[in-house]
């Protein structure tokens, strides 16, 4: 069994490149063993932007149409339940045990992928430090008059 290949440094000056080469070539297309319907193409899209391209493999492809399909349930399911109200008949609407269930199958498969938000933004004390940093940021924009604001 070989080993996995070592991959760049994050900072070097080649993974900037493979990174704007990637970029550019946009979104990964779902591979032929992958089905993606239609109206699932954003959302697989999203997903296997959520990684470095370079990062997936088959496997994780058809686990991403998975996810993509999983969304895309859970989006019906969400418009079904406004349409028709979480009650129906004075009994629970079954679409909500269907959306907790494609629900859990999108989380499962978010954390298995690594697309979750732990994975792509970090833990939970990171985020609430970058969003404290943000917060003072936009605290002392208020404050400055010199800096120049877009105009809205």
């Amino acid at each position: 069994m070989k080993p996995t290949p070592k991959r760049d440094r994050a900072d070097s000056a080649k993974a900037a490149v493979t990174a704007i080469q990637s970029a550019a070539l946009g979104p990964i297309a779902p591979p032929k063993f992958v089905t993606v319907r239609k109206q699932d193409r954003p959302l697989w899209d999203a997903i296997v932007m959520a990684r470095p391209r370079d990062t997936w493999n088959d496997a994780d492809l058809i686990l991403a149409g998975h996810l993509a399909r999983a969304y895309g349930d859970m989006a019906h399911l969400e418009a079904h339940i406004d349409r028709n109200g979480m009650v129906v008949d004075e009994k629970i609407n079954p679409a909500c045990a269907m959306l907790d269930k494609a629900t859990r199958r999108g989380l499962s498969l978010a954390r298995q992928l690594k697309v979750d938000a732990i994975s792509t933004v970090g833990k939970a004390r990171d985020i609430r430090n970058g969003s404290e940093l943000e917060t003072r940021a936009r605290d002392a924009l208020q404050d400055d008059e010199l800096i120049p604001r877009t105009m809205q």
